[in-house]
């Protein structure tokens, strides 16, 4: 059983540009430590258990996870903020460093949203990072859709787009897509961070399908995988870096990419 480490804050920070970000996943990988550090002017190497700075490694660890989608405060309460011994009181100074440690993402966040805006108004192709946002099918007949070319050559697809404005008054492209509640299609709203996120979380795809194709070129059975995580049954002579290596191999089309992979052995499917 084997997954990529802190995958979604890799892609995020190697579409963005965050280029601290990357140093910290191309050396020691502590991007909990490392954002904490970024967040509040603390030497990394003080952020270590025993030392009275560790307590920022969780206002770093929540930041990370809550944060990368233009979230708000009520994004680190989603994830348990309150639980890990924060106080609501701290929370928008949390939210205030973490955007100040992470402009670039932060920048995407508007580019990726005005792109969108601006291929809704003017029917021309967008172009920003590695990314193709279009408006493609037939306008007339209803039948078109927001794209979104991923880095891997794949397509993100909006059905029947259309602007209006959202809750705030403002602007937004809207779609069409199957409410998870009601399976029925309904009028969905979007903006540049939730556009991020799926991008994001496209893109982390994309690096599953290459991890599965080379593991399938090494004769090994993926039985099946679960968001990130591939889980084999291989003979015993396979062993967990074989796998963790093919997971952390640059991929042709995410040049500057760093990822890695973690794993263990089970003689069942367990979580680690």
């Amino acid at each position: 059983v084997a997954d990529f480490s802190a995958i979604e804050a890799r892609v995020i920070a190697w579409l963005a540009g965050e280029q601290w970000v990357n140093e910290v996943f191309a050396t020691h990988g502590k991007i909990y430590e490392a954002t904490a550090s970024q967040m509040f002017g603390v030497p990394v190497e003080k952020i270590v258990k025993g030392n009275p700075e560790y307590s920022l490694r969780q206002k770093g660890k929540v930041a990370t996870l809550a944060l990368g989608y233009q979230g708000g405060v009520n994004s680190l309460i989603s994830m348990g903020a309150l639980g890990m011994g924060l106080t609501e009181e701290e929370l928008p100074e949390i939210v205030d460093r973490w955007r100040q440690a992470n402009p670039r993402i932060v920048d995407l966040w508007y580019q990726v949203g005005n792109a969108a805006l601006a291929v809704m108004e003017s029917a021309q192709p967008q172009a920003i990072h590695g990314l193709i946002f279009a408006l493609e099918g037939d306008l007339l007949y209803g039948q078109s859709f927001l794209t979104v070319r991923l880095p891997s050559g794949r397509k993100l697809f909006y059905p029947k787009p259309f602007l209006k404005e959202n809750q705030f008054g403002r602007p937004a492209v809207h779609y069409y897509t199957v409410g998870q509640q009601t399976r029925k299609w309904e009028v969905a709203s979007t903006y540049g961070g939730k556009m991020v996120e799926n991008i994001v979380q496209a893109i982390a795809r994309d690096c599953l399908a290459e991890t599965l194709k080379r593991i399938d070129a090494r004769g090994l059975q993926v039985v099946f995988h679960v968001h990130d995580e591939v889980i084999i049954d291989a003979p015993m002579e396979t062993t967990v870096e074989e796998i963790c290596g093919l997971m952390a191999e640059p991929i042709p089309w995410a040049p500057g990419l760093i990822l890695r992979g973690a794993g263990f052995e089970s003689s069942y499917y367990m979580k680690d």
